[in-house]
C-alpha cells in the first residue's frame, strides 16, 4: 500500500507526529519550506531525529580498514539482560582519525587475556540467536570482514541513539564520553526508552478496502 506524506503548518501537529510516528518505525520528521520539492544533492530540508543517550559496555573492537593494528575502527557495544547475559547491541565508530590512534593505545591493556573470561567467547558457537553476538553475518554484512577484538569486560561509555529495533540500534550510535563512574553490570536494557508500537494505517487513517 501507498501512502500519501501528511504535511502540516501547525508546530503542535508537528510535535504530535514527531512523537506518534516513531512507534510506527519512523526516524523523525522533516521541515521545510511549504514551496520547496525534493532538490538532488542540495540541503533543502532539514530532518528533525529523534536522539536518546544510553551507557554500554564497550566489550570489544575492530580494526579501520585503513590501519588495522594501530586505528581502532569502531567499539562493539553491549548491553545486559534481565537473565544477565551480555548482548551486542550495536557499534559507535564516529572518532576522528587521531582519536582512533590514540584508542588503540589506550585499549591495548584491556586486550591481554580479554577472551579467557569474555561472555561472548564462544560465540561461533551460539547458532540458536539467544544472544546476540558481535560477528554474525546478516544481509547488510554479507562479504565484509566481521572479526573483532574482545576487550576486558571493565570500560563503560555513554552513546546517543536514535532508534531502538527490537533489541539492538537501528544505527551505528555516536559516542559522547566515557562514564568511568558507571559499573559494567548497571549496562542494562531496562534503562532505554521503549516506544509502544503503532501502526501505519492507523497513523495514516486509512481504511482497509
Amino acid at each position: 500500500r501507498v501512502h500519501l506524506t501528511p504535511c502540516s503548518r501547525e508546530r503542535l501537529v508537528a510535535q504530535d507526529w514527531f512523537h506518534r510516528f516513531e512507534g510506527a518505525g519512523l526516524d523523525g520528521v522533516i521541515a521545510k519550506h511549504e514551496s520547496v520539492t525534493y532538490q538532488p544533492g542540495r540541503r533543502v530540508m532539514i530532518k528533525v531525529k529523534h536522539a536518546r543517550t544510553a551507557d554500554c559496555v564497550v566489550a570489544g573492537f575492530r580494526w579501520h580498514k585503513h590501519g588495522p593494528g594501530t586505528l581502532v575502527g569502531s567499539l562493539l557495544l553491549g548491553l545486559y539482560d534481565d537473565a544477565g547475559a551480555l548482548h551486542h547491541v550495536g557499534v559507535t565508530s564516529s572518532f576522528p582519525m587521531e582519536s582512533r590512534r590514540r584508542l588503540a593505545q589506550e585499549l591495548a591493556p584491556l586486550r591481554k587475556d580479554a577472551l579467557a573470561s569474555h561472555p561472548w567467547q564462544h560465540w561461533t558457537e551460539m547458532v540458536d540467536g539467544a544472544v546476540r553476538m558481535p560477528g554474525g553475518q546478516s544481509r547488510w554484512s554479507a562479504g565484509k570482514d566481521l572479526s573483532w577484538e574482545p576487550l576486558r569486560i571493565e570500560r563503560v561509555c555513554e552513546v546517543k541513539y536514535d532508534h531502538l529495533q527490537r533489541d539492538r540500534f537501528r544505527h551505528a550510535t555516536a559516542f559522547l564520553r566515557w562514564r568511568p563512574d558507571k559499573r559494567p553490570a548497571d549496562c542494562r536494557y531496562d534503562q532505554l526508552d521503549v516506544t509502544p508500537p503503532a501502526e501505519l494505517a492507523e497513523i495514516f487513517r486509512v481504511r482497509p478496502p
